[in-house]
Order: C-alpha cells, then sequence, then structure tokens
C-alpha cells in the first residue's frame, strides 16, 4: 500500500474537464541569464523574511481523500541540468520519491542546457517526452502549441494561493494559454552588501535616482566603491536605466528601428550614466571582463552593489568564498520617467507535451517537485528563490521572495534591448564604451546607437 504523500498530488478525478490537448555553484540560467534572469514594489525589507512553515501534509493536500496512485504509468522527463548538480540531485530524488508513493515510474534524460537547442526538433517530431524543462518564456513564445495548457488543474491544485502570479500572466499575455509551472524563479535589482550600508550610514534605501547618486556618495565618503560592473552584463545596467526612462515597449522599438538621437528621455538617461561614471561610483576596474569586477564584492568587501539577477549573490559567495550580507532593492525610479516599479524577473519552469498520455501523473509530479520539502530542498541546496511562496528563501535571496510577490509585469532581460538580436552585440560594446567614460554626453551615446542602423 502506498503512503500517503507529503508533497501536493492530485487525484486524476480533481480536474473537472480534460485539458486542451493532452550549493554547489547556481550555474546561470539557460536562455537570457533565464531568459538566459518584477516587481510592483522595491523589495525593501531589511531584514530576512519571517519564516514560513514548510507546507504540510494538511495544508498541501487538496483534497481529504487519500494520495493518487500511479502503478504502470510512467513518465519522461527531459531536465536541462546534470544528474551531479545540486539542481539535478533534488531532482532525482523528488522523482524516486513521488515513484515510491505514488507506483509512478519517473525516467528523467539529463539534456544539460542544451535542451534549448534540441526540444523544439523533439516536440515537432513527437518524441517521448512527456515533461521538459526550459525558461518560461521561450515555452510560452516557442513551444506553446506543443504543451498542455494546465490552467484547469492548477487551479483545483490551489495555485494561485501559493505560485507567482507574474509569471503566470506574462505566459498568457504572449501565447494566450498557462503552460508551465515556475521551478526556478528569478528576479534582477540591485543586489547591495548591508553590511556596507550600515557603515556608510545608509539606512533607507533610495527609491530615486537622486537618492541613490546621495547614497552612492555616502559610501564614498566611507572608504567604499559603490558599484561593481562586469562586461557580461553592461547592457543589463544600460537597459534597466534606459527602461525606467522610456519603459521597455519603447525601448524594444528603439533597437529595433533605431531614432535614439530623437528621444529626449533617452539622451537624459544616457547622460545620468555617464555623471555616475565620471562621479566615480563604478569600482575601479569597473567594466571589468567577467568575474572580475563582481567578485571584488567578496574578495575586498569594499565593493557594495551590482545590478544583476540573484544568481548573482551564489556566483560572488562560492567564487570568492565569502559570505557577504546581501540585500535586493528595486532600480530607483527616474525623473520624468514612465516605469518606476517593475524589475526584471524570469523562470525556468515545466511543461507538460501535449502528447502526455497521462497529464495529470504529470502535473501532481510537477507540484511534488515545486511545492513543500522538494522546492524547499531545492532552494536551499541551490542558493535559489523557492517557487512555492509559502517555503523561505536562503538568507542570500533575502527579500526576493517578497519581490516577486509583488510583481506584475516582468522585465525581460535586457528590457528591450534583446529585441534587435542582430545588434546586440553592438549594443553591448556601445554600453562597455559609455560605462568606460568613453562618451562626453548622451548626445555622444544617442548617436554611437543610431550609427549602427
Amino acid at each position: 500500500m502506498k503512503k500517503k504523500l507529503i508533497g501536493l498530488l492530485l487525484t486524476a478525478a480533481m480536474a473537472t474537464t480534460m485539458l486542451a490537448g493532452c550549493g554547489g555553484k547556481n550555474d546561470t540560467p539557460t536562455s537570457e541569464p533565464t531568459n538566459s534572469p518584477a516587481e510592483t514594489t522595491p523589495a525593501q525589507a531589511e531584514t530576512t523574511p519571517a519564516k514560513t512553515e514548510t507546507p504540510t501534509e494538511e495544508t498541501q493536500a487538496s483534497t481529504d481523500g487519500a494520495a493518487a496512485s500511479y502503478d504502470g504509468v510512467t513518465l519522461t522527463m527531459w531536465s536541462m541540468w546534470a544528474n551531479t548538480e545540486p539542481q539535478g540531485k533534488v531532482l532525482q530524488e523528488a522523482a524516486d520519491a513521488f515513484s515510491a508513493q505514488t507506483g509512478a515510474t519517473i525516467n528523467i534524460e539529463w539534456k544539460g542546457r542544451d535542451i534549448k537547442t534540441i526540444i523544439a526538433t523533439a516536440l515537432e517530431a513527437n518524441e517521448n517526452v512527456d515533461i521538459f524543462e526550459e525558461d518560461y518564456k521561450r515555452i510560452a513564445q516557442t513551444y506553446s502549441q506543443y504543451c498542455l495548457d494546465v490552467t484547469d488543474m492548477a487551479a483545483a491544485a490551489g495555485y494561485s494561493d501559493f505560485g507567482f502570479k507574474c509569471f503566470v500572466d506574462q505566459q498568457k499575455e504572449w501565447s494566450g494559454a498557462f503552460n508551465s509551472i515556475a521551478e526556478q524563479p528569478q528576479v534582477g535589482g540591485i543586489f547591495y552588501n548591508r553590511d556596507i550600508f550600515e557603515a556608510a550610514g545608509v539606512t533607507t534605501l533610495p527609491t530615486t535616482w537622486d537618492e541613490f547618486m546621495t547614497a552612492c556618495q555616502a559610501m564614498v565618503d566611507a572608504g567604499y566603491e559603490p558599484m561593481a560592473l562586469d562586461d557580461a552584463y553592461a547592457d543589463f545596467s544600460l537597459g534597466y536605466h534606459l527602461s525606467r526612462h522610456v519603459g521597455q515597449e519603447t525601448l524594444g522599438q528603439l533597437s529595433l528601428n533605431g531614432g535614439w538621437s530623437e528621444n529626449e528621455q533617452i539622451i537624459k538617461g544616457a547622460q545620468e550614466l555617464i555623471d555616475f561614471v565620471n562621479a566615480g561610483y563604478l569600482e575601479s576596474g569597473a567594466p571589468g571582463a567577467y568575474p572580475e569586477s563582481q567578485n571584488k564584492i567578496g574578495l575586498t568587501e569594499k565593493v557594495a552593489m551590482v545590478v544583476c539577477a540573484n544568481y548573482v549573490c551564489a556566483e560572488v559567495n562560492n567564487n570568492t568564498s565569502s559570505n557577504i550580507n546581501w540585500g535586493l532593492m528595486n532600480y530607483p525610479a527616474v525623473d520624468g520617467g514612465v516605469d518606476s516599479s517593475n524589475a526584471y524577473a524570469g523562470a525556468n519552469s515545466l511543461a507538460i507535451s501535449k502528447n502526455c498520455a497521462n497529464p495529470q501523473a504529470a502535473f501532481d509530479f510537477i507540484m511534488f517537485l515545486t511545492t513543500g520539502e522538494f522546492d524547499q530542498k531545492m532552494a536551499d541546496s541551490a542558493s535559489q528563490i523557492p517557487a512555492d511562496s509559502r517555503n523561505k528563501a536562503p538568507e542570500i535571496m533575502n527579500g526576493t521572495v517578497e519581490t516577486l510577490l509583488a510583481t506584475e509585469q516582468p522585465l525581460a532581460w535586457n528590457m528591450g534591448l534583446s529585441e534587435n538580436s542582430d545588434l546586440g552585440p553592438q549594443f553591448k560594446d556601445v554600453a562597455i564604451k559609455l560605462f568606460e567614460g568613453g562618451y562626453k554626453t548622451g548626445e555622444e551615446f544617442a548617436a554611437a546607437m543610431d550609427a549602427l542602423y
């Protein structure tokens, strides 16, 4: 007799209608660091989030009945991890536990990061893939026709009570369907050493660009260097700032069509960054060759901040054998800007193929993995944000769950600059030159961008 599930499992009878169709080092995500790495209000909490008890059997179960039995069911999952990585180890442990408790067999094929180059062909060819891991944006925009809409099963599971709404809403906007469950959420912003902020007397997180510049000067006066920046993220930092002025949609249109010199807010935003550089607020070696600059946060403990996605915290701590007291704040609003609250957010997610013969079993396994015990293990072992908002984020992810819960419209990686894939490398070169002090005015920057077309 199977043991009763300690994770969230749904019986087949719970779905009222059949859906349409059918750590170690935490590596950066697969697309645009996920999208590779939103929020309506910044994650301003200065303390580690209050501990939330791991969901119990009673709070997780969607019915009072016994766990579903899936004797004889075999599910094939394509994973983006290796079985030796922290994520892969937790995934295999969850698969074994699910099998022991339900009778299902979970066959995991470890495809690694190359999954993004092979999954579309496999789905189109109707290969034996029941569940796969990928970036949620690509699932919604590229693979949607091959994936189940899980709206009904998610509703039966009460997913809205603990999932991150921003990812669901964004999927529906992109594809008209809710077709993947976030497994490893990410959020971007300004990650900072809370001890340096305290030492510099920055007791209130800045929310505007003027307040941010004042805080940077306070850090310099106290003997610190405010901001790390590596070449890999120069366009991310540039996109974040310019999107605060014109919004992601306009920035995307500019990236596709040009016209930078005709936009006064772009010129103003570029000038603010030039002033930031001229004020000496970048650490002395920035922009460095990745990860040279960000590593100085841990190696010297004199560099206060970095603009990136949350995985940077584990990268720095692991690369430098340090234990930085990390915090997260939203990128500040700018005077006259149009987007003062949203932040970058993305997720590696789990989707069910329309060819899956046992979609409820597949969904139940996804819930088993992304809630409760195994989601907490995934967050702890890989130093990442939990997919179940009732779980507790590791200390180095301080503020990230709150940020995602407050998110309404996630910003994409590079906030629109990535819309033009042909000119992406050139955009990055211009961004690096800006942060190197290569432009004297915002007009010079805008002219350099227009010269690329």
